[in-house]
């Protein structure tokens, strides 16, 4: 076996040359320890060998650790590179046969149509906003939508109520920009107000549908910040038309009291939607999203803390059109009577005219009701054909039109049922 470097080994036997330190082939003096081996013949790493005590060859006293110790670096560093090494290309799936990728489709920038939900909501978002309002010991939180580009808002009346006259109301559009506003007009009893900012640009108002035009199961969506949850759009449909609902009534003397001939819808609404836009198929603005009937809920409606069974009731646009322009113009709205005071504690069909001997005049002299020959006593059955069951409904059905609108009452005396006209009348809102 040729050793290392190639030096040759020593023929068995013989004296290995250099061995004694003699030229080759002179003998060594007596007692010279045999065999001594030269630096090459030393194995560092052979169990019972001994290093040479000094000498030419001889490894420095120490140099075995330092080369142990040595290897053991080496060991660890390249361990570390390569267990690096190998969790990264592990980690990244290129040393194994079962690199998983899940299939998905690419990202899709394509606008939605225009009828889709989520095309209606593109176009109306920008048109909406969320109202805060704090006075005295009171806030909450509401909704309105854009009416002009003067800054012009429309809302629910009792959003922007707890303001009183000295509070704040904060208006934040759907891009995050935020504004102060103030009251223009209100009215409880239509449960509508208008509020305005100033010096906002870029404003996006909403177009107005027609609410007469509305049907039973059409598709609607509904825009709110539902528990403060700017931007919310849900969807429903249309569930029924013209019901009676009378909302608030916080007030000892009643005069809070929202007299609403709404449409239902099952679109979810709850706390922080009022005020909201219903939009229809065409992102047209058919009703002001105001009240919901909650689980345990008593025969009232309002905004409420509880959360929506599907049972919302909206304002329709053309009753909240009429009340928001009298608003902007005037300050205030303008309610339609017919002249006469109302048993409300009457519990037969129909609503009963107040007797003799109640508060206040039963008809009121030269009014619509007097001109239309409407006596004390009378149950007034329907209106224009459609049956009114309480006092409470027959306002509700008043309260859908306009003052000067003509009606047909038919009316119940004495056992008997008559049809009678009589033309509206008006009345301001305190």
């Amino acid at each position: 076996m040729t050793p290392p470097y190639g030096t040759p080994h020593p023929a068995p036997g013989a004296t290995p040359p250099g061995a004694t330190g003699l030229p080759s082939g002179t003998t060594p003096p007596a007692g010279t320890p045999f065999p001594v081996r030269e630096p090459w013949q030393y194995d560092p790493w052979a169990a019972g060998q001994q290093a040479p005590a000094g000498g030419a060859g001889a490894p420095a006293r120490g140099g075995r650790g330092r080369l142990v110790a040595g290897a053991v670096v080496v060991a660890l560093v390249a361990g570390g590179i390569g267990g690096g090494i190998g969790a990264y290309l592990e980690r990244d799936g290129r040393l194994t046969s079962h690199r998983v990728e899940l299939p998905q489709a690419a990202a899709d920038r394509t606008a939605r149509a225009p009828g889709s939900i989520a095309g209606i909501a593109a176009r109306a978002l920008p048109g909406v906003v969320t109202i805060h309002v704090r006075g005295g010991d009171d806030q909450g939180t509401g909704t309105g939508f854009v009416l002009d580009k003067e800054g012009r808002i429309l809302t629910n009346n009792h959003v922007v109520e707890p303001a009183g006259s000295g509070g704040e109301i904060s208006v934040t559009f759907n891009g995050g920009q935020t504004a102060k506003a103030t009251v223009v007009g209100r009215d409880s009893s239509y449960d509508l107000a208008v509020i305005k900012v100033s010096g906002v640009s870029g404003l996006t108002p909403l177009a107005l549908g027609n609410s007469d035009s509305v049907r039973v199961g059409d598709s609607v969506i509904a825009i709110g910040a539902p528990f403060d949850l700017a931007g919310t759009v849900t969807t429903g449909i249309i569930s029924a038309k013209e019901r009676p609902i009378t909302a608030g009534g916080h007030k000892q003397d009643g005069s809070d009291v929202s007299y609403v001939d709404a449409l239902q819808t099952d679109a979810p609404i709850n706390p922080g939607n009022s005020g909201g836009p219903l939009m229809d198929s065409e992102a047209r603005v058919i009703g002001i999203n105001s009240a919901i009937r909650s689980a345990g809920d008593g025969s009232d409606l309002g905004g409420g803390q509880g959360g929506s069974i599907g049972l919302g009731f909206a304002i329709p646009i053309n009753q909240a059109k009429r009340v928001a322009e009298e608003l902007i113009n005037t300050g205030k709205a303008t309610h339609p009577v017919i002249g006469v005071t109302l048993d409300m504690e009457y519990t037969g069909d129909g609503a009963r005219v107040n007797t003799k001997g109640a508060k206040g005049p039963a008809v009121t002299p030269g009014g619509p009701g007097d001109a239309a020959g409407i006596r004390s006593g009378d149950v007034i059955k329907k209106v224009d054909g459609v049956p009114v069951r309480s006092g409470q409904e027959l306002i509700v059905k008043i309260r859908s039109h306009r003052p000067g609108d003509r009606l047909t009452l038919t009316v119940e005396r004495d056992g008997r049922e008559e049809a009678v006209r009589l033309t509206l009348g008006s009345a301001g809102s305190s």
